[in-house]
C-alpha cells in the first residue's frame, strides 16, 4: 500500500517534532499541526487555545503553554515578549524583527536586513549574543 499524505496527516509535524528531540505525544502532535501547517504566524498561548477548542482537541491552557515553551526550547518557535503580560510565539525563524500596533495587538514582521544595529556594547564577561530582537511599537 502506497503512503499518502491523506493516510499519514500527522507524517510532516511527526519528523519535525522527532528532529527537535521532542516525543510526540499526541497533544504536542495536535498543536504542531495546528503552529506548522498555515505557514509562518504569530499566536498567543491563548489563540492557540482557542483554535485547539474549535477542532475539537482537548487540551488544557496549561498544556498549551507548556507546548509552547517546549517548542520554543527545542528551536521550534522564537517566544516574542511584548510586554510584562503578553508573549506570542513565532513560527518564522528567520533572522527578523517586529512591528507592534499597540491598540490592535497585531505583530508583524520587519525582514532582519531592514534594521541595522549600529553599535552594541560588549556583552557582560562569559556570554555571547544569541539574538537581538527589535519590537517597534505603533501608535495611530
Amino acid at each position: 500500500m502506497t503512503e499518502t499524505k491523506s493516510t499519514r496527516p500527522y507524517k510532516k509535524v511527526l519528523d519535525r517534532l522527532r528532529a527537535a528531540g521532542l516525543r510526540p505525544t499526541r497533544q504536542r502532535l495536535a498543536l504542531a499541526k495546528l503552529l506548522f501547517e498555515g505557514g509562518d504566524r504569530h499566536v498567543t498561548a491563548e489563540i492557540l487555545h482557542g483554535e485547539a477548542q474549535a477542532a475539537s482537541i482537548r487540551v488544557s491552557l496549561a498544556t498549551v503553554y507548556n507546548t509552547l515553551h517546549q517548542f520554543t526550547a527545542a528551536d521550534l518557535l522564537r517566544e516574542i515578549v511584548v510586554d510584562s503580560q503578553r508573549s506570542y510565539f513565532d513560527t518564522n525563524m528567520s533572522d527578523h524583527h517586529h512591528f507592534f500596533h499597540e491598540k490592535t495587538n497585531q505583530l508583524m514582521d520587519i525582514p532582519g536586513d531592514e534594521i541595522v544595529v549600529a553599535q552594541m556594547p560588549p556583552p557582560p564577561p562569559g556570554t555571547v549574543v544569541k539574538r537581538v530582537d527589535i519590537v517597534v511599537r505603533l501608535d495611530e
